[in-house]
């Protein structure tokens, strides 16, 4: 609940400045009645409202022998007569005017309450907290367009009175004792008075205690514990929409920090929650029902530019709407000003920016009619008025030459207005059924009736279908749910049907049963989160968009089904393709920092994070559009982005630490060492770390320690990898980091061949690039070592090795398994892990981390192999990665294939093996 700033907005439109400004019948009253005020008008109309000094301009006042009350009134409509003649005179823009309105409205309340405060305080002590024993202070809430920075000219302002604890007031002698409760409603209602009672000079503001907890038959201040039951039991979807607003201009910061806790999770979802657009879809209909009434009732009342159709409100519910679902996620989206949450909304490509500016346009103009329409009689109105001839003057003063122009230009911004609303909140449940279709609910206890039903639509394996869509639909968790919820749930399932029969038509693969049931689990998981039902109703296309994919791969169904969080994925084109690593690490690295203190939190960022860029990679995986080495690489630079997050944050996490950035280093090897990683792929790496602080092996064991905390850890969100650490020097027995130091004796004193092996994936992954580059000349180093007097051991030892591996995955089915069998991946890689350990101490270009089938030509190339056969080879170990990628997307445990698939390509895989290790 901070201090509010300007927004940026379109340019004003011009105005003409012959509009004098005794066009307004309040300005024109207000200088007749004292001659000196038209010098102090001149005077203040000279500069611009944003350095207008209030408290000068008060205590000129006060100076007069004039009464606090009488005296803000005199500035108040010294401040309305400026800014008719700053805009009227074209010299002050939207922004101007909105911002000293809210400003003033600020400025009054606190020196109102201070004034007030000091009154009561002599009069029966200081309020005192029963709990903390701290004196206790008034917060007034400013709701609504103050909230927001963006207070009308002749608006009221919506307050809210709160006051953090109960207690009673530190009477001295002298003094009455009242409850905390008691002084701060006295202090309310003095509040309310000296800002709206009506006398000599006028009134300050209008005053509307309406939004408090239990509206107008509440009490007028509420402690913090009646503010935070109220919100839990009996808040409503509207003043979620209302409190987002909600600004602090009175406080102590820590008491404003502390109702800030109590109000965001009742305003923001931690969830994406699309229910939210049907609550605010029902609330705008209330509204136009009673303007319609209103309209009837008073036909001279007519275009109401604040409620009415394509008005300002509906740019607000616009803007809010996308704050209400997203805002639990996305903190900055939880900004009060309605034209800087519209600059957000095109920021994060949730509106175009097209949109966006033509929103901004039309909002502008709205509020500059809204405000001339209340320039005539500093009248809160919102309606044209009644009158021929205050409606030219309406017209001339928005610099139109007639009521027609102003009409028309009012109807085009509205329209706009109107069809954006429209496209999102326009009713999108199902349409009324055939009435000569039976409802699916009808079918559900009758098997023939329903795989009849299916048959006519399509589906090849009706009964199955059928039998699995009863067996869900009458299962205990969907005859469970809400009556509400069910209703939704069998109409998406009604709408699903025939598009899963259309979606398998078009893309000449899948099973109508098999989709139908990822489908189903996917409801079942989804069925008590009111939100994601709310997402598929409120965006059809995007029920499509899910069939499509689930259709393509029983992996993506999984992923979704666990993660449906995700849904928002598919809602439109703006996450098409995987975003830029650069721009993902710079914006997650500001969400964890945003989240520091809150690990679980940061857990779950990073986890939602991951998950959507490779989801929008899977997106493109099923549609043709990345190669499996090009996936592999999109993989393996976001499990690095990932890793370096992970290392960076979680030592902000350790207790101790003795230095701001760790000497620390994730070394990685293994599929993400190759980059070669794949959807479920563990992560294999080692931690190196060079420091000679005494504490650093300890404080860097406890980082790594979290780090395979933070990777691991079941959250709601999930995990992100499996770590496997097994290749750190000595395995399993050996210490859980190293330094740099221990690692080069190692390698060279006591490493296995086999480890040597795994060192030809091996790279530098993310942490400190020093020890990243240490590391990378070790493994150079290993790597050319002269091995040719030792060649026979080296021959052998990698035989045994594949032995072991073999022995430990047996396949005994009729299948080929691509990986484990003869002629099969493994085979090809350590074929290449031999040829690189023999001769890297001649041919060192062996040594670059260029993936097996660069490796394989490499070799050919420089005659250590048949160039043809290593060619051939090279291509079975692509068709081979291709096939598995095609098995693990149907959620396959074992990459089995039948043996025909492959063609020689396991043949040639064997005469290389027999060239380089005999039989």
């Amino acid at each position: 609940m901070t201090e509010v700033s300007p927004a940026p907005q379109p340019a004003p439109v011009p105005v003409p400045v012959t509009v004098p400004v005794t066009a307004s019948r309040f300005v024109a009253r207000w200088l007749g009645a004292a001659p000196e005020r038209a010098e102090q008008l001149a005077s203040l109309s000279a500069i611009s409202l944003a350095d207008a000094d209030f408290r000068a301009l008060l205590e000129g006042e006060l100076a007069r022998g004039l009464p606090l009350e009488r005296a803000m009134r005199r500035v108040r409509n010294l401040l309305i007569s400026t800014i008719v003649a700053r805009d009227l005179g074209g010299q002050a823009d939207l922004d101007e005017v909105v911002t000293a309105m809210t400003a003033f409205a600020d400025f009054a309340i606190q020196t109102h309450v201070a004034s007030l405060m000091a009154e009561l305080v002599a009069a029966h002590g200081m309020p005192v907290g029963e709990d903390s024993g701290r004196p206790q202070h008034l917060i007034v809430l400013a709701m609504g367009k103050q909230g927001g920075g963006e207070l009308n000219v002749s608006s009221d302002i919506d307050l809210i009175f709160v006051y953090p604890e109960d207690g009673d007031t530190a009477a001295e002698a002298g003094q009455r004792q009242l409850s905390n409760h008691e002084f701060f409603i006295r202090l309310g209602r003095r509040l309310s008075a000296a800002l709206s009672e009506v006398i000599e000079d006028g009134f300050v503001f209008r005053v509307d205690m309406a939004l408090r907890p239990n509206g107008k038959s509440g009490p007028l201040a509420a402690s913090f514990g009646m503010v935070e039951e109220y919100l839990i039991v009996q808040g409503r979807e509207w003043e979620r929409y209302a409190w987002v607003k909600a600004r602090a201009v009175t406080g102590e910061p820590d008491d404003i920090t502390a109702l800030d806790a109590i109000v965001q999770p009742f305003i923001f979802r931690r969830y994406l929650d699309f229910g939210v657009i049907d609550a605010i879809r029902t609330m705008h209909a209330q509204i136009r029902a009673e303007v319609k009434r209103q309209e009837r009732l008073h036909p001279e009342r007519s275009h109401n530019v604040k409620l009415g159709r394509g008005g300002i409100r509906e740019i607000e519910f616009l803007a809010q709407v996308f704050q209400l679902i997203r805002g639990g996620r996305d903190p900055a989206l939880r900004e009060r000003s309605t034209r800087k949450t519209l600059l957000l909304l095109a920021e994060r490509e949730l509106l175009t920016v097209d949109t966006v500016e033509r929103l901004l346009a039309a909002y502008t103009f709205l509020r500059n009619l809204e405000h001339r329409l209340q320039y005539l009689e500093d009248a809160q109105t919102h309606t044209l008025p009644a009158s021929d001839d205050d409606r030219l003057t309406v017209a001339r003063m928005m610099g139109c030459p007639d009521e027609a122009t102003l009409l028309a230009r009012l109807e085009e911004q509205r329209t706009y207005v109107a069809q954006q609303f429209d496209a999102i909140f326009a009713d999108k449940e199902a349409p009324e059924p055939d009435p000569d279709t039976p409802a699916l609910v009808d079918d559900l206890d009758n098997l023939d009736t329903l795989t009849e039903r299916l048959a006519g639509l399509g589906f090849n394996d009706s009964r199955a279908a059928a039998g699995r869509l009863i067996t869900t639909l009458q299962g205990a968790r969907l005859t469970s749910l809400p009556d509400f919820s069910r209703v939704r749930l069998l109409a998406l399932v009604e709408a699903a049907l025939p598009l899963i029969a259309t979606v398998v038509k078009d893309a000449g693969m899948g099973s109508h049963a098999a989709t139908l049931g990822r489908l189903l689990d996917l409801f079942e998981a989804i069925a008590r989160r009111s939100a994601y039902l709310a997402l598929l109703t409120e965006y059809p296309h995007t029920l499509e968009r899910v069939i499509r994919m689930i259709n393509a791969s029983g992996w993506a169904a999984t992923f979704l089904t666990q993660h449906p969080m995700l849904l928002d994925e598919l809602l439109d084109d703006r996450n098409a393709g995987a975003e830029a690593l650069p721009q993902l690490a710079a914006t997650l690295d500001t969400q964890l920092t945003d989240a520091a203190g809150d690990t679980e939190r940061q857990l779950d960022i990073l986890r939602e994070t991951h998950h959507a860029q490779l989801f929008r990679l899977l997106a493109l995986d099923l549609a043709g559009e990345l190669s499996v080495e090009h996936l592999a690489d999109h993989l393996s630079a976001l499990a690095d982005t990932i890793v370096g997050a992970v290392v960076t944050h979680a030592w902000h996490a350790v207790n101790g630490r003795h230095r701001e950035v760790p000497r620390f280093a994730v070394i990685a090897y293994g599929k993400l060492g190759g980059k070669e990683l794949g959807y479920v792929s563990d992560l294999d790496v080692i931690f190196l770390y060079e420091d000679d602080d005494g504490d650093a092996p300890p404080l860097y064991a406890r980082l790594a320690q979290r780090f395979i905390t933070w990777m691991t850890a079941p959250t709601p969100a999930g995990i992100l990898f499996d770590i496997d650490i097994a290749l750190r020097p000595d395995g399993a027995s050996g210490m859980l980091v190293s330094s740099i130091a221990a690692f080069e004796r190692y390698q060279g004193e006591a490493a296995w061949i086999w480890e040597h092996q795994a060192l030809t994936r091996a790279r530098f992954c993310a942490g400190d690039a020093a020890i990243g580059a240490r590391f990378e000349a070790i493994r150079e180093q290993v790597l050319r070592k002269d091995r040719s007097g030792q060649a026979d051991v080296l021959k052998s030892e990698v035989m045994q090795m594949r032995a072991r591996m073999h022995g430990a995955n047996l396949n005994r089915s009729t299948q080929f398994d691509l990986k484990h069998d003869a002629g099969g991946m493994i085979d090809i890689e350590f074929i290449v892990q031999y040829l690189v350990l023999r001769h890297a101490h001649t041919y060192p270009q062996l040594t670059a981390n260029a993936g097996n089938i660069a490796l394989l030509h490499l070799c050919g190339e420089l005659g250590l192999i048949d160039a043809a056969l290593a060619s051939q080879v090279a291509a079975a170990y692509r068709a081979m990665r291709k096939l598995q990628h095609s098995v693990r997307l149907q959620s396959h445990d074992k990459t089995r294939v039948e043996r025909t698939q492959l063609g020689v390509h396991p043949d040639n895989v064997l005469r290389l093996w027999h060239t380089c290790f005999g039989d």
